[in-house]
């Protein structure tokens, strides 16, 4: 097969093991015209701060904006629902001209008397950072009428990447850690960091840890409260698991309150037990945690097993693509494949730092690629040549997998299912079990055909003459 090219300005990020040294190159700015897979800065806060379900969120922005609003995360909520609510400014031309801020202010004033929300966060986009509203200002007036925690967030999209918008939205937060009374706080207990709740996940944890004999204090952010965020200072430890998007809190948390931190994945067997034990040896003190905690580790893996065997038999040998959020979930997902019997020919993201991407390249087999920032013609490149059977992604690589013909796993924000856990290992077994055995794919021309890749290449860039590097397999 002719290798599909890629650009030669994108070259520096992506490392197939094994066929070069290991200089890999990440952190960068999208490549402009290389169609990344990579949200902006604002979608980066958005999706961190979103699940705070009792407060308002306000996009203080054009109306297009608003699409990184209603249910981005899908994240459930235990008690109120004012976050699956979408609020925008929309800023119009004679606001561009004259400003926005009288709009603004209109806005926040009569939302707040409509909601009563326990705090409010305002993000700016693009082109508010352009024609420079002083937001800051407008959140201490309304804030010092309305009598709550107003809070600008600094996330227009021009500033960098998705992980800026992470760093904003950790910056916004930190504002209402400390406001809280620690009073009645247990000497064993946690803050979970970077967990979103998107299909129930936070419930199952929570209850790991109650049987465990520690206090969840808050979560930060899926089924999240703004009281609970006030008083979290007064946990003995912070568990990270989201680690691209919430280590920036971690860090503060721990330079200005003293609270250490762990770096955490609930993703898999493994990881999962893993997480458990880590926070029991924390609690050294109290050997009776770990007894339990063996005990729930023991009593859940036996649960699952016999079914995991049977669908380790289904999928044994099959090729796995996977392209996410963070690095830090990809090692779970590798562990948990491999878990399968399946390999992985393709692991990526959109924010691993240059410790992931290193990690990655120690767990991945040799002739697997690793990407950083991908684009979908790079995506489809590799799921051709290392000829995979499964993608696991997000929303925006669930086309990139059908054009293909191959099976498509949903490991991002828009899926309704827990995957952590557990429980959740199960139900993502299930899921790459039905959906690299659906008899649908002996229909799709990729699978039917052999796939030429110099068609492909025209069909993805039009511009062919585009500088380029040729890999060859």
């Amino acid at each position: 097969m002719t290798a599909i090219p890629i650009l030669k300005e994108r070259e520096s990020q992506i490392y197939q093991k094994g066929t070069q040294p290991f200089q890999m190159k990440c952190g960068k700015h999208s490549l402009a015209g290389s169609v990344s897979q990579r949200a902006c800065v604002f979608c980066g806060s958005r999706v961190v701060l979103y699940p705070i379900a009792d407060a308002l969120h306000l996009i203080h922005g054009p109306i297009g904006c608003a699409a990184y609003t209603w249910d981005i995360r899908g994240a459930l909520s235990s008690g109120p629902e004012l976050h699956r609510l979408s609020f925008s400014t929309d800023l119009q031309e004679k606001d561009v001209i004259f400003g926005g801020e009288k709009k603004l202010y209109h806005a926040l004033s009569e939302l707040i008397d409509i909601h009563q929300p326990k705090a409010a966060f305002i993000y700016s986009t693009c082109i508010v950072g352009i024609i420079g509203d002083d937001v800051e200002a407008v959140c201490k007036k309304v804030s010092k009428e309305k009598g709550i925690d107003v809070l600008p967030v600094h996330s227009e999209g021009f500033k960098g990447t998705k992980k800026d918008g992470y760093k904003a939205a950790c910056d916004a937060l930190f504002k209402l850690v400390g406001q809280g009374s620690t009073e009645g706080i247990s000497p064993y207990s946690i803050n979970i960091l970077g967990e979103f709740n998107i299909g129930g996940e936070a419930w199952i944890i929570k209850d790991y840890y109650r049987r465990m004999g520690v206090e969840v204090v808050s979560t930060m952010t899926g089924d999240g409260r703004v009281d609970d965020v006030r008083r979290s200072h007064g946990a003995v430890l912070n568990v990270v698991q989201c680690s691209g998007a919430m280590t920036f809190l971690a860090e503060m948390m721990k330079e200005k309150y003293g609270i250490p931190y762990i770096r955490v994945s609930y993703f898999g067997l493994e990881d999962m037990s893993k997480a458990l034990y880590d926070v029991a040896a924390h609690f050294s003190d109290k050997p009776e945690i770990m007894e339990k905690t063996k005990e729930i580790v023991r009593e859940e893996i036996s649960h699952i097993y016999p079914e995991l065997q049977k669908i380790k038999a289904a999928v044994q040998g099959k090729k796995a693509a996977i392209y996410v959020g963070g690095a830090f979930k990809a090692f779970s997902l590798i562990k948990a494949l491999r878990y399968l019997g399946m390999d992985v020919v393709l692991a990526g993201s959109q924010t691993g730092n240059d410790t992931d991407y290193e990690t990655l390249r120690d767990m991945c087999d040799d002739g697997t690629v690793i990407v950083d920032d991908a684009n979908p013609l790079e995506l489809s490149k590799y799921i051709i040549e290392k000829k995979a059977d499964l993608f696991i992604g997000g929303v925006k690589e669930r086309p990139i997998a059908y054009k293909m013909g191959i099976g498509f796993c949903d490991h991002n924000h828009e899926r309704k299912t827990p995957l952590a856990g557990y429980s959740g290992m199960l139900n993502f077994a299930k899921e790459v079990y039905l959906t690299v055995s659906s008899p649908v794919w002996k229909f799709a021309p990729a699978r039917q055909l052999s796939v030429n890749s110099d068609q492909l290449l025209t069909d993805f860039n039009p511009r062919p003459n585009t500088e380029h590097r040729t890999l060859n397999t």
